[in-house]
């Protein structure tokens, strides 16, 4: 299975740090049956520029991959980008797409959005040829977004839920409703570390097997890595 939403490469971001802790949360996903994780740091372009970011991710991926054992999961290079009015016009944005994809997770500021805010959102599959995937769609619904949601993905805009949007009772039935109404596209554990925020992403397939089947599983599989191979 793919875990979408990652923090898992050293010293970048909030996430792990160090080349061992990013060998364990590697370990982990391995063990919930994860082959493929996307390692999104977080990018923010009032800090510094989308070439500084590349050059800083490639080289924490680099050294951790110079240290990783065989059979761990595939690591995508992407990264979360953080949403702010005027980024359709940010040069080189198509880099900060998951490698070998025209994905773009895409982080909305908290609280109520603003109508120009997702304007822009659905300008960018134009204006920057990619495919923009909301992430961690489940923080935004409870501040009356629901239909700006709704408005995104019948533009084409994609959802990503973290993985502990499956875990309590009531979050659970919430996170049926929007799969089998907007779409879940992606699930990711959003891990940041051994001890703060671990990954708990196997227990998202897992409910998710046990309410759907095991065909549904192997079809959204199927269907994650074809949307992961599309350039």
């Amino acid at each position: 299975m793919v875990d979408f939403h990652s923090h898992i490469l050293p010293e970048i971001d909030d996430g792990s740090k160090s080349v061992e802790e990013s060998i364990e949360l590697l370990r982990m996903l391995k063990e919930q049956n994860i082959t493929k994780v996307c390692a999104t740091p977080h990018y923010n372009a009032k800090r510094e520029s989308v070439d500084s970011f590349l050059l800083r991710r490639d080289e924490a991926l680099v050294k951790l991959q110079s240290e990783l054992p065989p059979d761990l999961p595939e690591i995508i290079p992407g990264a979360e980008v953080a949403y702010f009015v005027g980024i359709s016009n940010l040069a080189s944005l198509d880099k900060l797409c998951l490698s070998g994809s025209r994905l773009l997770l895409l982080e909305m500021p908290m609280g109520k959005w603003a109508s120009h805010w997702v304007s822009e959102v659905e300008l960018l599959s134009v204006a920057k040829n990619c495919t923009v995937v909301l992430a961690h769609i489940e923080r935004y619904l409870g501040d009356g977004n629901r239909e700006y949601v709704k408005r995104l993905v019948d533009n084409g805009v994609l959802l990503q839920v973290n993985s502990g949007f499956f875990d309590g009772f009531f979050s659970k039935i919430k996170a049926f409703s929007l799969m089998n109404k907007e779409g879940i596209n992606f699930i990711g554990s959003d891990c940041h570390g051994i001890n703060r925020r671990p990954p708990t992403i196997g227990k998202a397939y897992e409910c998710i097997e046990k309410k759907m089947g095991k065909d549904f599983i192997k079809e959204y599989f199927d269907y994650q890595i074809s949307l992961l191979s599309t350039d």
